[in-house]
């Protein structure tokens, strides 16, 4: 493995530093999703405000200079072939995250967001309800962490990895505008009114700290850094790793894959036309507590339409294949892609153009975990994921 971008050009380094800081300029998750969430809830579960009107923050980039500064790199430049497809897919992918940005909130964002993430295929709708219709049990609630408790918790994950490497750039923090758990960047972000379920807290730290964190530290470390702000599409198979890392520390719940199906059915209804209330009553006649079934149906619903939250299931859909059919993790460290890139991944890490991954997600040290993996490996029938654990 060789210690810098020998073997690309500087011109074609130059392109993906150019994409890989006009990417970090802006704060796409962020900027759509609401930061009065927390505050309409109870309104709307009381049936006063039946058609909440979410509030955003105000976009702190300036997508007009963004777009010029994004029309202005040439990727004609790019010498290498492989470099310069996944370039080009990701200066794409930017154009419609700023195309969205500037649609928030309006009847323009839905079919932006369907041309970014996908919708619905019969196929994941079909698991999703099987999934809904035979998971009839979760768990009784057990003690919740608030958001101090989780966050000090966060604070010694991270530390098990600093440990490893000193030079780590991630930390945690609460923050006033955001609703529950979520990552930016190299930081990992907790909603002041955010709850814990014990029982589940361990599964998110290996979710947001040992994928979504690690992930972005291999990435931000490679000589090509769009790895570490994500390559065109890199979500699908991010949030499909991070769901499999909660199958590999036995920390994947009955109701959490019962949430991961809400999520699918729910961006379905949205692209069928259902309301916010509609999409919300649907989920508590299927056994969704109030609460939760607001925030999934704000999530979805968020900006305009977001249909992002089908990936989670379908990315591990995915995932699963891959392992099934023989595949391996271990290229999926490196940094922030999707599995369809992993052939154009192979072939820069065969020709000693990336460096290996500086950390690795700490449930890979337990012998269980790959017991874990192995059992789910292949699957197709999701609720065979809950055998073994609580």
């Amino acid at each position: 493995m060789i210690e810098s971008g020998e073997g690309l050009s500087a011109s074609d380094l130059a392109v993906d530093h150019q994409l890989a800081l006009l990417a970090g300029s802006f704060r796409f998750l962020l900027d759509i999703t609401p930061v009065d969430a927390d505050d309409l809830r109870d309104g709307f579960i009381e049936g006063r405000d039946p058609d909440p009107a979410f509030t955003y923050r105000e976009l702190e980039a300036d997508l007009a200079v963004v777009r010029a500064e994004l029309a202005s790199v040439d990727l004609g430049d790019v010498d290498d072939p492989v470099l310069g497809q996944l370039l080009r897919a990701k200066h794409r992918e930017m154009e419609l995250q700023l195309d969205m940005l500037e649609a928030r909130d309006s009847d323009d964002f839905l079919p932006l967001s369907v041309e970014l993430y996908g919708g619905v295929s019969p196929a994941l709708r079909a698991q999703a309800e099987r999934l809904l219709a035979g998971i009839t049990r979760t768990e009784p609630s057990d003690e919740a962490l608030d958001a101090q408790e989780f966050l000090a918790l966060a604070e010694a994950e991270i530390e098990l990895y600093r440990a490893e490497d000193p030079d780590l750039d991630m930390h945690a923090e609460i923050r006033a505008d955001v609703n529950g758990v979520m990552v930016s960047g190299d930081v990992l972000m907790i909603g002041p009114e955010t709850k814990v379920q014990q029982a589940r807290a361990q599964a998110l730290l290996h979710h947001e700290v040992g994928t979504h964190l690690v992930t972005q530290a291999n990435g931000s470390r490679q000589p090509i850094k769009v790895l570490g702000v994500g390559l065109a599409g890199y979500d699908e198979t991010q949030e499909g790793l991070a769901v499999l890392a909660e199958i590999a520390c036995g920390g994947l719940t009955a109701f959490r894959l019962r949430q991961l199906a809400s999520r699918v059915v729910t961006v379905h209804r949205l692209i069928g036309g259902a309301s916010f209330a509609e999409a919300h009553e649907a989920l508590v006649a299927d056994d969704f507590p109030e609460g939760s079934a607001w925030t999934t149906v704000m999530r979805v619903y968020r900006s305009g339409g977001m249909t992002k939250d089908a990936i989670y299931l379908r990315g591990l859909v995915e995932l699963l294949e891959h392992l099934g059919a023989g595949g391996s993790l271990d290229r999926l460290w490196l940094g922030k892609f999707s599995l369809r890139d992993l052939p154009l991944i192979g072939d820069l890490e065969d020709r000693g153009l990336l460096r290996k991954p500086r950390i690795l997600p700490r449930y890979l040290n337990d012998p269980q975990s790959h017991a874990n993996l192995a059992r789910a490996a292949g699957t197709e029938d999701l609720g065979t994921l809950l055998e073994g654990h609580a």
